[in-house]
């Protein structure tokens, strides 16, 4: 199978070296320049290149991790040439857009598989499979936290442009979002509060986010922007009435000390360890790529990724209204 990657940043690179795990082919990258993209198309003896339509000529499947807002008119482009997606999370940046892609492959008959890559992470798996085998019984209340540094990049930092990449919101949280729609099933209503949306300009941002679910469930869902590069940390507390489940990514971690420091070296984006041998992300590709070749169903779908914009954009929404925002059917897009 034939792969082309969108995009040549932390994520592409993290994609590219997924890939390399299968016996697909990286075919090529495309990048804002060429330039930008030589040196990832030399280490996997690939191609640049020079725009998007002439990479989908020569792919099976495209993998697309360039900024969120250009996710959508790149998804509709594959589509229309009968290519298969693998976009980055999230998947657009509203409900519409969202839906838009999600038709335009059913209607072409291609798959469309979004990366939250959350669902892939051994603790969060592990989690969600005893709650599904009823060892902690019926689930009732969700606590998740997510917490790095704000994004950095050395120029155009379009994570910090809310209309590019929908903010804390949208672009960090909407990890947990998804795994808590994913344990504690639909959502019917979000109330959310954000630093930024009080604080305009402020150097760090933390949000909060309370999702009431459909079978009476409650999610506290936590994110901050806030540490020092390269801090990374997740901890969640699901309970049932019959027991709890707890995770947190320092509780061995010694005593430390978290200085801001002028020089840090540290990736552009944060990204969350793991302890295993393989990497979650590579988990996520070799699953993808299994359903590409076999037609399995993977544990993350079009229609989840879909649902997973609907629950962030109406955080976003309520953090600037002050208001619960609730939840309509999006009817035959998650069926």
């Amino acid at each position: 199978m034939r792969v082309g990657i969108a995009g040549v940043g932390f994520m592409g690179s993290t994609h590219a070296a997924a890939w390399a795990e299968t016996d697909a082919r990286i075919v090529g990258f495309i990048a804002e320049t060429v330039e930008e993209a030589q040196p990832i198309a030399q280490q996997y003896g690939a191609k640049v290149y020079a725009d998007y339509a002439a990479l989908l000529d020569e792919v099976d499947v495209v993998d697309i991790c360039t900024p969120t807002h250009l996710h959508v008119p790149m998804i509709l482009e594959a589509a229309a040439k009968g290519k298969h997606i693998i976009c980055e999370k999230p998947l657009a940046l509203n409900v519409d857009d969202a839906l838009k892609a999600v038709q335009a492959c059913r209607q072409a008959g291609v798959h469309l598989f979004v990366a939250h890559v959350v669902r892939f992470f051994p603790e969060y798996a592990l989690a969600k499979q005893i709650i599904d085998q009823g060892q902690i019984g019926r689930i009732a209340t969700l606590r998740l936290l997510r917490g790095s540094y704000r994004p950095k990049k050395p120029v155009g930092n379009w994570f910090l442009d809310e209309s590019k990449s929908g903010g804390i919101l949208m672009d960090l949280m909407i990890h947990d979002l998804d795994y808590a729609r994913w344990v504690a099933g639909d959502v019917e209503s979000v109330f959310a509060r954000k630093v930024s949306a009080v604080h305009q300009g402020s150097p760090v941002d933390y949000g909060l986010v309370v999702l009431k679910h459909r079978n009476g469930a409650i999610s506290h869902v936590a994110g901050a922007w806030a540490y020092p590069p390269p801090t990374f940390r997740t901890r969640f507390e699901l309970s049932g009435d019959q027991g709890m489940i707890e995770f947190d990514s320092q509780a061995t971690s010694p005593i430390e000390s978290l200085i801001i420091r002028p020089h840090s070296e540290a990736p552009d984006v944060g990204l969350p360890s793991s302890p295993v041998r393989e990497s979650p992300y590579t988990t996520e590709i070799k699953e993808f790529y299994t359903a590409l070749k076999e037609g399995k169903t993977p544990r993350v779908t079009a229609e989840d990724g879909l649902a997973a914009v609907q629950i962030a954009a109406a955080a976003v929404q309520s953090a600037h209204s002050g208001q619960v925002v609730y939840l309509e059917s999006l009817g035959e897009g998650l069926q």
